[in-house]
């Protein structure tokens, strides 16, 4: 029975998963390496409540007992008791194998450790762990108290038990899990991402504006955001870290990150999180 559970990282997709398991009265540690960055995702997760319930999605109620259920932390050690973990830091290969490795010797034995991964190999992940058998991707999608759709992503060593517990759990907070196997992207990615880079060398090529190709993608395949819009909310840096993650794991030039989005990061306009990419946010 899964009661306690930790989100580490607390980031834009880490205090939103921290946001739908404390709202379905699960108690939450949240942990991350900085204060501020704890203090902001709080601040975050109480905003988008008041926002629920003016829309009538939840009660008033729901806001306090949901605060109640998240405890804030700086310690990892805090996390050691709890029965299921998603990790959610950056789309970095290096860091997540690192990570999952301490937190292997932190969290009890008998608890499922799950990432947040986009991209990476899953059973990469879970066989630089001790119990490779209780780690799964569970790829939720961004913002998450909004979007119904999670990724299940079952890595090689993952057991039937593991995964059938992560998906009945997803089910538990109201979202909809799809099942994918363990190559590079699973499915939305797969898919989104170097549809994204198809857009962009379209820029860097000089077909079209920025508005005109946004513009043509709505009106044309029915989208709710261009494609360049979107790639401004996920971030220039997770656009070309998966994309690059797709490169190097096919080796088809078909991934080939497109030179403008490499330059791009290069220079640190990586979108809304740093108030420039393809758009000006400030």
């Amino acid at each position: 029975m899964i009661k306690k559970v930790a989100v580490v990282g607390a980031g834009q997709m880490g205090n939103g998963i921290t946001h739908v398991f404390a709202l379905h009265n699960f108690d939450v540690t949240m942990y991350d390496v900085s204060e501020s960055q704890l203090e902001k995702a709080k601040n975050t997760i109480e905003k988008n409540l008041q926002r629920q319930a003016k829309k009538g999605i939840i009660n008033e109620s729901d806001i306090k007992n949901t605060l109640s259920n998240i405890k804030p932390t700086t310690n990892l050690e805090d996390v050691k008791d709890v029965d299921f973990l998603v990790e959610a830091s950056p789309e970095d290969e290096a860091v997540k194998l690192k990570l999952f490795k301490k937190l292997d010797s932190i969290v009890k034995p008998d608890a499922i450790l799950a990432s947040n991964t986009s991209s990476i190999s899953i059973t990469k992940i879970a066989i630089s762990t001790k119990r490779p058998d209780k780690v799964l991707g569970m790829h939720f999608m961004n913002p998450v108290p909004v979007m119904e759709l999670v990724e299940m992503i079952k890595g090689l060593t993952t057991s039937d038990e593991t995964y059938e517990t992560a998906i009945e759990l997803a089910k538990s907070l109201d979202k909809k899990p799809v099942l994918s196997k363990d190559y590079a992207g699973f499915i939305v990615n797969r898919i989104l991402i170097p549809m994204i880079n198809e857009a962009i060398y379209v820029l860097y090529e000089g077909i079209a504006s920025v508005e005109d190709i946004d513009k043509a993608m709505k009106l044309g395949t029915n989208q709710p955001m261009g494609p360049l819009t979107l790639a401004d909310f996920i971030g220039l840096d997770t656009v070309l870290a998966v994309q690059n993650v797709l490169y190097e794991n096919f080796k088809d030039s078909k991934y080939r990150p497109a030179p403008l989005l490499v330059k791009m990061v290069e220079a640190g306009y990586l979108g809304r999180k740093t108030g420039k990419g393809f758009y000006d946010y400030k």
